[in-house]
């Protein structure tokens, strides 16, 4: 890491430190990517040196002293500015400032989410489960939320299938929620990784979930839903997923059973599957998509 690019970390942590809430910490991340510096955001938030002090290298000493701490206990933590920060989540408005992380971090992942319902049938558990095994075998990491039901099954089929698995979770990367799931946890993190965009030691509460799905739908190149309740979490998923550009497909069970699936699956880039099988054959298109434009561009700039 360059000088600049610790200097430019540490100053990210002082500035969204200062932050009072979410709100304000999404503020201060778009300033900050305008500006091409958080450092350059901290001196207009804490003001011009004086004659006896600089509030910025205080702000930047205490925010060192943090750094220190979070990666004594083996935690990571990337930012914005860095080229460590995954490439697609770095492309939508909501995206965090700065996230921790355990595992391996890799910037240009090709993740598929899989989500559902925390109080899934065992049907639906099973799907999710096959349909993250046949993802793996595809070549695709398995992108999901760590919370029951739906999203442990995706995260042991990945495991179980030998893949690469990643966790977007809720809370703070030293909480574990549900507390069953700390094993699970702890096999991400050593067979993919372990993400989370919130203060270390945040316990998890109503608002948190939601921002972690935004985070989680940024992060893959589309959401698939396998279940879900009318005020499911996969809901919120699927709409920031829809505000992000990114295609959705929803099990059939999901638009017959609720209003807001109904309602999704005639917007643009929503796709219905009438199985597993289905979900795999629209993900293979999604996944095809960068070859055909590739492909197109080529046939275009030979009719020139």
């Amino acid at each position: 890491m360059t000088e600049w690019d610790f200097t430019e970390r540490t100053a990210t942590v002082a500035l969204l430190w200062r932050a009072p809430s979410a709100t304000a910490r999404r503020r201060l991340t778009q300033r900050a990517v305008e500006a091409e510096s958080a450092l350059a955001v901290l001196r207009e938030e804490v003001g011009q040196p004086t004659l006896l002090d600089d509030p910025v290298e205080g702000a930047l000493a205490a925010a060192g002293d943090l750094i220190a701490s979070w990666e004594a206990d083996g935690l990571s933590l990337t930012t914005f500015l860095e080229r460590s920060y995954p490439a697609r989540l770095r492309g939508v408005h909501d995206m965090p400032g700065l996230l921790f992380t355990e595992g391996t971090v890799i910037p240009d992942d090709r993740g598929i989410a899989v989500v559902g319902s925390r109080a899934a049938s065992e049907s639906g558990q099973r799907r999710a489960y096959r349909i993250a095994q046949e993802l793996v075998g595809r070549g695709i990491t398995v992108v999901s939320g760590l919370a029951a039901g739906i999203d442990g099954a995706a995260h042991r089929g990945a495991l179980d299938a030998g893949g690469r698995t990643v966790g977007v979770i809720g809370t703070g990367i030293r909480q574990v929620y549900p507390p069953q799931h700390h094993q699970l946890h702890r096999q991400v993190a050593s067979s993919g990784l372990l993400l989370s965009q919130f203060w270390p030691d945040t316990a998890p509460d109503k608002h948190t979930f939601p921002a972690r799905n935004a985070t989680m739908s940024g992060y893959a190149l589309a959401t698939v839903v396998v279940e879900a309740g009318e005020q499911s979490g996969a809901r919120i998923q699927a709409r920031q997923a829809v505000e992000h550009g990114r295609p959705v497909v929803l099990l059939r069970s999901v638009v017959e059973s609720t209003h807001w699936g109904a309602e999704f699956a005639q917007r643009p880039d929503v796709h219905v599957a009438q199985s597993e099988e289905s979900v795999l054959a629209h993900v293979d298109e999604l996944m095809a998509r960068p070859g055909q434009l590739e492909a197109l561009l080529g046939r275009l700039a030979a009719g020139r």
